[in-house]
């Protein structure tokens, strides 16, 4: 009866690894987004100790095929094989290790109680931690287009050309996070930024994964976009992603 019992609550998947804390003297737990079941919370007993059989498995930006067992409120890793061990070529660069915890922090907040979006939001970040670790592109803007992705994926794509209000054509001159992008003269609220022709073709860059157009923008229209994508989405989000901060900007 127990091994019946021990069978229905376990279940297998594969997840990216998002934040660890320790628990105890030698566990851990684990922040998971999985491909099928969401954000999971996962105790991974004697993960500490260096007789581990999977503690390397489970660092932050490492993918693994997990086996879990559902548990009252944690459930428990009981198996874990490696599937892609981003994690050590990330934390090896400082400019990588900070866009990877930004995407990471900002991912556990948009699957916290969002389900239906999940397996989306497993392949996107998955996407861009692989883009990150293998050095395709500059690590902040690998970080901008994904959280761009992220919150389009999320419900609250921005407009980077029509008014997000009222529909007008642009392209128009203003933008508002609130409202949900640019914004016409008409719609326009007191304190709406007023970036450049370059900076928004650069975010619609970001948006649709035009990587010609992106590597090739000037670092000042780079950091322009990027202040408009950190404000978009934490405004959306409505709290802060902290490891943004420590996001170093050429």
């Amino acid at each position: 009866m127990a091994r019946t019992t021990f069978a229905s609550r376990s279940y297998r998947d594969d997840a990216v690894v998002l934040r660890t804390y320790k628990l105890g003297e030698a566990d851990r737990i684990v922040v998971l987004l999985t491909r099928d079941h969401g954000q999971v919370r996962a105790v991974a007993k004697g993960v500490r100790r260096t007789t581990s059989r999977f503690g390397s498995r489970l660092e932050p930006f490492n993918v693994a095929e997990l086996q879990l067992v559902t548990g009252r409120h944690l459930d428990i890793v009981s198996q874990a094989l490696g599937k892609r061990g981003y994690g050590s070529v990330i934390a090896a660069d400082y400019a990588k290790y900070t866009a990877a915890a930004a995407m990471t922090e900002a991912a556990e907040k948009f699957t916290e109680n969002d389900d239906e979006s999940a397996a989306q939001q497993y392949r996107l970040l998955v996407g861009a931690l692989s883009a990150l670790a293998r050095g395709l592109h500059e690590p902040g803007a690998v970080l901008d287009s994904y959280l761009l992705r992220a919150v389009s994926t999320a419900g609250w794509a921005p407009s980077f050309t029509d008014c997000a209000r009222c529909g007008a054509p642009g392209p128009h001159e203003a933008f508002s996070a609130p409202l949900g992008g640019a914004v016409c003269p008409a719609c326009r609220p007191p304190g709406a930024a007023a970036p450049d022709p370059d900076t928004v073709a650069h975010l619609s860059a970001l948006l649709t994964g035009a990587w010609e157009l992106i590597d090739a923008a000037e670092p000042r229209t780079a950091r322009s976009a990027a202040g408009i994508v950190a404000t978009y989405v934490q405004w959306h989000l409505e709290r802060a992603v902290r490891s943004l901060n420590l996001v170093e900007r050429s």
